[in-house]
């Protein structure tokens, strides 16, 4: 199955049970517009963890309807998160989303080994990219969480995006291992990790997609560049995944697709028992619905 855009993403997750979204410190205007709009496109039902005065304040103004919205009340930014995450273990909400509270408690909450949500050994930001430059969707890994990742933490990074796709209904994406050009440089570690992680998944030690690389980023996404250079088999210039590097050339890549190469995307940390999505003040609004419906297509 090939996505195309973001808007198979709403319709995929409308398609599906219909799940509740958590929001930890949700006293934020911008994030309780996204969760507006996905309630009334049917993806979601709103949980709400944080300051009621300023949650009601905050909805009065945005013509938001709470009369069937369940709140919690936490006054403490900091310790909503962990209000947030003992309701979604208590089954009471299925998605679990950053509202007014910095990252950090909010993964802590995530990562607690005895109350939090971890499942796997690397958390990672996952991204899912609309390019009116490319010819479908196209995943960005990691581009927000894991600063250098050793060769280990590359496996778990791809293992996370590609459950990503198979949750999507994509059950063999194809993941391209980026960096500066397409051929192993000893003296450069991301070509070397490339062509491990390319054998690992030859010799079905990682399963559920095809992996190639190096691949510098034009290789990855261009037939004509990949046949320019010679470059053969099925990922070259058809890319489902890009896995970056580490988090500098990620962060890069995933920005300025975003602010100059027309992009939008949807983002969520995966890794833990439940999405995560964690959206930034600079993501729009468009971002912000499509990241709640990507994690409710899953």
């Amino acid at each position: 199955m090939t996505l195309k855009s973001l808007n198979d993403i709403i319709e995929l997750a409308k398609g599906k049970e219909t799940r509740r979204l958590v929001v930890a410190a949700a006293a934020d205007k911008p994030v309780l517009e996204a969760v507006k709009n996905a309630y009334q496109a049917g993806i979601i039902v709103p949980v709400l963890v944080g300051n009621k005065i300023e949650i009601e304040k905050i909805s009065k103004e945005i013509n938001f309807d709470l009369s069937n919205v369940d709140i919690y009340e936490e006054n403490n930014p900091s310790k909503a998160p962990i209000k947030a995450v003992a309701l979604i273990k208590e089954g009471k909400a299925d998605i679990l989303m950053k509202g007014l509270v910095s990252t950090a408690p909010l993964l802590k909450a995530v990562l607690d080994k005895e109350n939090g949500l971890r499942k796997a050994s690397t958390l990672s930001h996952f991204a899912l990219i609309e390019s009116p430059y490319y010819h479908k969707l196209i995943g960005i890994t990691d581009a927000a969480m894991n600063i250098a990742p050793e060769f280990n933490d590359k496996v778990n990074i791809i293992n996370n995006s590609v459950e990503v796709f198979h949750r999507l209904g994509n059950m063999n994406p194809k993941v391209a291992i980026v960096g500066p050009l397409e051929v192993v440089n000893p003296k450069i570690e991301s070509t070397t990790h490339a062509a491990m992680l390319t054998v690992m998944n030859q010799r079905g030690q990682i399963k559920g997609c095809t992996i190639d690389g190096p691949f510098a980023i034009d290789n990855a996404v261009s037939k004509e560049a990949a046949e320019h250079k010679g470059i053969t088999g099925d990922v070259a210039g058809d890319a489902d995944i890009l896995v970056a590097p580490e988090l500098n050339s990620g962060n890069i890549l995933y920005k300025t697709l975003m602010f100059m190469g027309g992009c939008t995307s949807a983002a969520v940390i995966m890794g833990a028992r439940v999405p995560v999505v964690l959206t930034s003040r600079a993501d729009t609004d468009k971002s912000k619905m499509m990241s709640i419906a990507l994690a409710a297509a899953m």
